[in-house]
């Protein structure tokens, strides 16, 4: 019976994918998409994003774990491919993928595990387990129940030619994978830590109720959707150029829709972490020449960043404003602060927040690869935005 459903999931995976081709798209250049648990040396195209995933089997030593299927009531068209299958790890300690980005060490990245556990051993328990780079912890994996699909994200600037995702088990049932992505990002984005975790990436004000990813993000980052109930919402078919923020380039689909919103309050789970928050602007109303939205921007009654200034979005061309240093508390509120001579109120179209990570510890020496290999066998976002 099991082999006729892991048959069966199989068959549907390879029904909803299109056929690889050797000449990968250009905006793909440095991609990492690896789908845990298909046969060892798949390939496909996923035919939602376009991006080409492969097995995982030859970024693990001697392909360790086991390859499973979740359960046919899991499995459904609104989830992705990659959570069909998945790798657990019923054996060892500590399991170790190993990635070598193309750019090497010393650049920054985008490194996100996927998670689904769809009841594929029949047991019903959902485990809970830890994620680490290295020697270094990522974060815990929690999910509410069999069917809640769960990402976790770090931007992480690597120090070695090689970077290890490790599964570590905690004694709280079977560690898995689902799926594990790795994208380039520019040194020069997001934080200048070596390390931070995603707390929040909202597309404010969004009419689809559908995330957003590659392909109308170029760096593969998934948008949620998110309505703060009594906010007004603007929006525009027109396209929104990223204008002067090319090192950010929010999609034009996550800057089309805009909140009317005079404060955000940010509630952290943990009081005690360090957040750095990025705001997106772009104004989808074309404002008259005796019409102005120009507001300040307050943080915990402070003028963010000590700017004086008002800000002014431009009409469809998109500003990013974002901490110069990590602001942390139980409650973090953010005031946007009409300026006297302005017609229109604040807006906000998407909304970032990372959580600093102290990854104190080397990941390894060069030198120690293989050995780390054999050794090891080679809260989800959390809080809330108000």
């Amino acid at each position: 019976m099991k082999m006729l459903r892991r048959f069966l999931l199989i068959a549907y995976l390879i029904s909803g994918m299109v056929a690889f081709t050797a000449v990968q798209a250009q905006t793909e250049s440095g991609f990492i998409s690896i789908d845990c648990g298909v046969p060892a040396n798949m390939t496909y195209t996923d035919k939602t994003t376009g991006l080409t995933y492969v097995s995982d089997s030859n970024f693990i030593e001697n392909n360790i774990g086991e390859t499973h299927t979740i359960s046919l009531e899991y499995h459904s068209p609104n989830i992705e491919n990659q959570f069909s299958t998945l790798r657990s790890f019923p054996q060892g300690y500590k399991n170790c993928y190993t990635l070598k980005p193309a750019d090497g060490k010393g650049y920054k990245y985008l490194i996100r595990a996927r998670f689904l556990y769809g009841n594929y051993d029949e047991r019903m328990i959902v485990p809970e387990f830890d994620l680490y780079i290295g020697t270094n912890k990522w974060g815990t994996v929690k999910l509410d129940n069999a069917s809640h699909v769960g990402s976790m994200e770090i931007v992480y600037i690597s120090t070695s030619t090689y970077i290890f995702v490790c599964i570590v088990n905690t004694d709280h049932g079977t560690p898995f994978i689902s799926a594990l992505e790795l994208r380039p990002l520019k040194n020069s984005t997001y934080t200048p830590t070596r390390a931070a975790v995603l707390y929040q990436r909202l597309d404010l004000g969004s009419t689809t109720n559908k995330s957003v990813r590659f392909q109308e993000d170029v760096y593969d980052r998934i948008w949620q959707p998110y309505n703060m109930g009594d906010a007004k919402i603007l929006s525009t078919s027109l396209t929104v150029d990223s204008g002067t923020v090319i090192n950010y380039t929010p999609p034009s689909s996550v800057l089309a829709t805009a909140m009317i919103r005079e404060n955000v309050t940010i509630e952290p789970e943990d009081p005690t972490a360090k957040y750095y928050v990025y705001m997106h602007f772009a104004d989808l109303e074309k404002l008259q020449a005796n019409e102005s939205r120009e507001f300040l921007i307050y943080e915990n009654d402070k003028l963010w960043n000590g700017n004086d200034q008002p800000f002014a979005p431009e009409y469809l061309y998109t500003t990013t404003r974002f901490s110069t240093s990590p602001v942390s508390g139980n409650r973090i509120n953010y005031l946007f602060k009409q300026s006297t001579t302005s017609t229109h109120q604040p807006i906000l179209n998407a909304l970032e927040i990372f959580i600093v990570q102290n990854f104190s510890q080397p990941q390894t020496y060069e030198q120690d690869v293989h050995i780390f290999n054999k050794r090891n066998h080679c809260h989800f976002f959390g809080g809330s935005v108000m």
